[in-house]
């Protein structure tokens, strides 16, 4: 069938089985453009099929030759129904992958269970013996807790009072103010239970408990702290709180694996269009200005360019990994440059519907939107028709 992008809010309901394929290709030969890095072989990544973790996963295996595991929760293809873009992500990966020469396996189910756990541990334990890099890079508004059965749901909310700020819509480029009321009851508590590190802590236990943990392993999980015009909502709001408890938690689980060298990580990563980003307020006004600072600059990077210089310039450099005073990784270094910052403040005073194309990056943010969902990329033919049905090799 003809594919077309269709949206409901913040949300494209379909994706292109085609743009989605050339999209992972396009990270592909990026990384593969970027030489060698001398990595870890056998990875485990936990939210695989986008963003970060697609990124992840592609700098593994085209990077460092690296066997992959992904474990991801994404909507298979129905007839006359696309499937989310994340499989389509995914059924590409895999592809390509194997074309390469490389173990690629997928498992398509809720992370936070202990069913997915206990599939991805037998996985590993039958194909891989061990694994030497897990990076964790769920995002999810929604977790049921396996042990208690209580199902939690994050918000995104200040603490204290109400914020108000400028906003922009960046299907119509209208800039107006939005206020966001501040949490109340359990919203701390639930948005820490499904954003913050517990199940990252529990799939480190699992994974150490059946010593499926090479020595000397790693694992990474993905953090973001952002400017003072967002730090209200974001950083000093409730996700805020969750990304702190994600934080200290590396600590905790570098702890647990001190007897076998092993290390974990919080690697702070700068703001990108994603899906999830795109419905938090303010957050699309803030990245169209600067993304115009950052491209003019000729500092501007995506996801795939994040990781791959996560891993050449900071993980796999063969000595110490660079942390800042609360043991981060920063590769948010370009983002958070006292010139970018100085820039996007001013130009944020500025910003009006009238002014915001100038100003402002608002086509590369919707570009890279619709590029989520496998739109708008070079070299698809979008007129044509699309087979919908695209299977994950090793799911189907």
């Amino acid at each position: 069938m003809i594919i077309e992008p269709r949206m409901r809010g913040f949300i494209c309901l379909t994706a292109h089985p085609v743009g989605c394929e050339q999209s992972v290709k396009n990270q592909i030969e990026y990384v593969k453009s970027k030489g060698a890095i001398d990595g870890a072989k056998k990875v485990l990544v936990i939210g695989a099929s986008t963003g970060f973790g697609l990124a992840s996963r592609i700098s593994s295996a085209f990077g460092s030759d690296a066997a992959t595991i992904g474990v991801f929760f994404e909507k298979p293809p129905m007839a006359g129904k696309t499937a989310s873009p994340g499989w389509y992500n995914s059924a590409a990966f895999e592809k390509e992958a194997h074309k390469a020469g490389l173990y690629a396996k997928s498992i398509n189910g809720d992370a936070f269970s202990n069913e997915v756990k206990r599939e991805t541990l037998d996985l590993i334990k039958a194909d891989l013996g061990q694994v030497d890099l897990v990076i964790y890079s769920l995002a999810s508004p929604v977790r049921t807790n396996p042990n208690t059965g209580v199902t939690h749901r994050s918000v995104l909310k200040p603490i204290g009072a109400t914020f108000s700020n400028k906003t922009v819509d960046f299907h119509t480029g209208k800039v107006s103010e939005v206020s966001i009321e501040p949490c109340a009851g359990d919203d701390i508590e639930n948005t820490i239970a499904v954003m913050g590190g517990e199940d990252w802590a529990m799939w480190i236990d699992a994974l150490k408990a059946e010593n499926l943990l090479a020595p000397g392993a790693n694992t990474v999980a993905y953090s973001y702290i952002g400017p003072s015009v967002t730090e209200a909502v974001y950083r000093k709001g409730t996700i805020g709180r969750a990304k702190d408890h994600l934080e200290a938690t590396a600590f905790e689980i570098s702890d647990s694996l001190a007897d076998i060298n092993g290390k974990a990580y919080v690697s702070v990563n700068k703001a990108l269009v994603t899906q999830a980003s795109s419905a938090i307020p303010v957050i699309p006004l803030y990245i169209s200005l600067l993304y115009k600072i950052m491209k003019a600059e000729g500092i501007h990077e995506g996801c795939i360019e994040q990781i791959q210089r996560l891993y050449q310039q900071r993980l796999f450099t063969g000595g110490e990994v660079p942390v800042d005073e609360k043991g981060r990784i920063r590769i948010d270094d370009w983002e958070m440059r006292e010139d970018v910052q100085a820039q996007v403040a001013q130009l944020w005073e500025q910003a009006t519907t009238e002014n915001l194309a100038e100003i402002g990056d608002l086509e590369g943010y919707r570009k890279d939107f619709y590029n989520l969902f496998g739109f708008d990329l070079a070299g698809v033919d979008y007129k044509a028709e699309a087979d919908e049905m695209v299977q994950v090799e090793s799911i189907a």
